[in-house]
């Protein structure tokens, strides 16, 4: 099933998308200072391109004062605009039945389009999920 939604969410909103991240990751790797920034723009646009199997979770690795700093500059860089993206793709992807579940994926995209800093891309097969 993943690889069909897959393919479907290439077609429709996974390539449009991912050429927006890639032309995010040019204009901030203009500068040294955004190389950072197009790192994260290539990591999601990776992550537009196929997501269904794969999450974002918190890295282990992570800095949480970087991580704040680096989200704060990258939504007002790039983030917007690109969550953006992801809600306009979202709601004409809900318009007909069978693009609801694709519509969901692209609004929860949209939340890791704001604050990508400090989340790493994990699939989905062998997770345990937990409760409270």
């Amino acid at each position: 099933m993943r690889l069909i939604l897959n393919i479907i969410w290439l077609v429709f909103a996974g390539f449009w998308l991912a050429i927006e991240y890639a032309f995010a990751a040019l204009l901030l790797a203009i500068t040294i200072v955004g190389l950072p920034f197009a790192k994260q723009s290539l990591k999601l646009g990776g992550y537009a391109l196929w997501p269904f199997g794969r999450t974002l979770i918190p890295a282990e690795t992570r800095h949480v004062g970087l991580s704040v700093l680096g989200n704060v500059l990258w939504f007002v860089l790039a983030g917007w605009w690109l969550a953006l993206a992801h809600l306009v793709h979202g709601v004409v992807l809900c318009l007909t039945i069978i693009g609801i579940p694709l519509g969901i994926g692209s609004f929860k995209m949209a939340g890791a389009a704001l604050v990508p800093f400090g989340k790493q891309i994990v699939p989905t097969t062998g997770m345990r999920y937990t409760s409270f």
